[in-house]
């Protein structure tokens, strides 16, 4: 794999990515996002312009994830400074497979002590049993389980 630079900001090319990778994820019969909800202008109302991050191989953006400071949703109860949370990790379908997700993880591990925070968080759908596995191979530790309208998901912790 060539140098990967990591960009801040980018939503439109975020939305790009996601909208790529939920699409594959859909033609193989394992839908995740609707594409709907992907769009920049959706990603604002969720996210905040700073926290995305757009990972590039030379030209090519191949990777995104969105941090945040805090996460009422899915970690209502965690004092502000105990963790920063990851959402939408994704990675381009034309550069999966090639341990892009890792590195990705990597990069929001390295973020997480950049600031301080002792603890990297996030949460995935309970039956997405390869994103679960990658999560747990990676480090995470389960630290529980929520309903959170119509999703149940697993909640991962990870001790930077």
């Amino acid at each position: 794999m060539n140098s990967l630079t990591l960009t801040s900001g980018d939503v439109q090319t975020a939305s790009e990515i996601l909208v790529a990778s939920a699409a594959a994820l859909a033609a193989r019969g394992q839908p995740l996002w609707p594409p709907q909800s992907l769009t920049p202008e959706r990603l604002k109302r969720h996210y905040p312009d700073a926290g995305w991050r757009v990972a590039w191989q030379e030209d090519q953006a191949v990777g995104t994830f969105v941090m945040l400071d805090k996460d009422d949703l899915f970690w209502p109860d965690d004092a502000p400074g105990t963790a920063l949370y990851l959402h939408k990790l994704a990675v381009h379908p034309s550069a999966q497979g090639s341990g892009l997700a890792r590195l990705l993880l990597s990069e929001a591990v390295e973020e997480t002590r950049r600031v301080g925070a002792p603890f990297l968080r996030l949460d995935t759908a309970s039956d997405r049993a390869k994103l679960r596995a990658l999560y747990e191979d990676f480090g995470f530790e389960t630290a529980g389980e929520r309903q959170v309208g119509a999703y149940h998901v697993v909640l991962y912790s990870l001790t930077v």
